[in-house]
């Protein structure tokens, strides 16, 4: 085998509870979910123990080469199960900056290639290096429903047959992810658990979830972002099960109680923001 494609799938925030502040990290009880959407990596063996990337789409060309996380993942990888090299070309689906997880999503999926592509299956060896690159990169390994605490490392499957059909606006204005969190230290108050949303999740209950969906930093990120503000008044305006927002913003959903619902609503959208279409998978 000499070259190997990986698709990485974006994930949603159903809720995002800050539970407590440790070692200079917040730490998080928040449930997510992988959507259909994704970045295709190709992987090829290189015969030097070099790294090399190419990235395309979505602006993701700007990304410095030392800060790229898909690159920190394979150079780790590498050094720790003594490989050659990669090639690594990531053509990018997910929008950046939305809260969608899309770094950590190509970190984990170079981690995944180049196990296939150099044939090891210590798993926890590779979990290990994702924890390192990223507090969700573990949980994007696998992807699916799952509860995360601590700073998002700490990862509990959840088993459920719901099928989720969202619609989400993605403002062109993003939101810093880091004063979002110094916002929230300001004016947010720690606690709250994923608790209801999982019982919902497991018990297939998609009304019951939706009373449950919440994100601590909504409210954080609609004092740094009008755009979060409004992609909330536009959403509701199709009197969805729903609305929540994703990670630290700028990504904003609806969840409705059907696929023809959540198409409907695309259809008759007509704001400035681009909106996509996404399901659970």
């Amino acid at each position: 085998m000499e070259s190997v494609r990986v698709k990485s799938y974006a994930k949603l925030n159903l809720t995002l509870h800050i539970t407590g502040a440790e070692g200079g990290y917040h730490m998080l009880d928040s449930i997510v979910t992988t959507v259909d959407l994704y970045d295709l990596i190709v992987l090829k063996k290189r015969r030097d123990s070099l790294v090399s990337v190419t990235m395309r789409g979505q602006g993701s060309e700007s990304i410095a080469f030392d800060d790229n996380n898909a690159v920190k993942a394979a150079q780790a990888f590498i050094e720790k199960f003594k490989t050659k090299g990669v090639d690594i070309t990531v053509y990018k689906n997910i929008p950046m900056g939305l809260g969608l997880g899309g770094s950590s999503a190509d970190s984990a999926g170079v981690l995944k290639g180049l196990a296939q592509l150099y044939k090891i299956d210590d798993f926890e060896g590779v979990a290990k290096l994702a924890d390192e690159n990223g507090s969700d990169t573990r949980y994007m390994l696998t992807g699916g429903y799952a509860r995360l605490k601590g700073r998002g490392e700490r990862v509990f499957h959840i088993d459920s047959k719901l099928k989720l059909n969202f619609l989400l606006i993605a403002p062109a204005e993003g939101v810093s992810t880091a004063e979002c969190y110094k916002t929230f230290d300001k004016i947010g108050v720690f606690g709250g658990d994923g608790g209801k949303a999982e019982a919902a999740l497991k018990a297939g209950d998609i009304r019951a979830l939706a009373g449950s969906l919440c994100n601590a930093l909504t409210i954080p990120a609609k004092m740094l972002s009008g755009s979060v503000s409004k992609a909330f008044e536009d959403l509701a305006a199709f009197d969805p099960l729903a609305v929540n927002m994703t990670g630290s913003g700028s990504g904003v959903y609806a969840l409705f109680e059907t696929p023809e619902f959540a198409a409907y609503a695309k259809s008759r959208y007509k704001g400035k923001f681009k909106v996509y279409s996404l399901k659970t998978i």
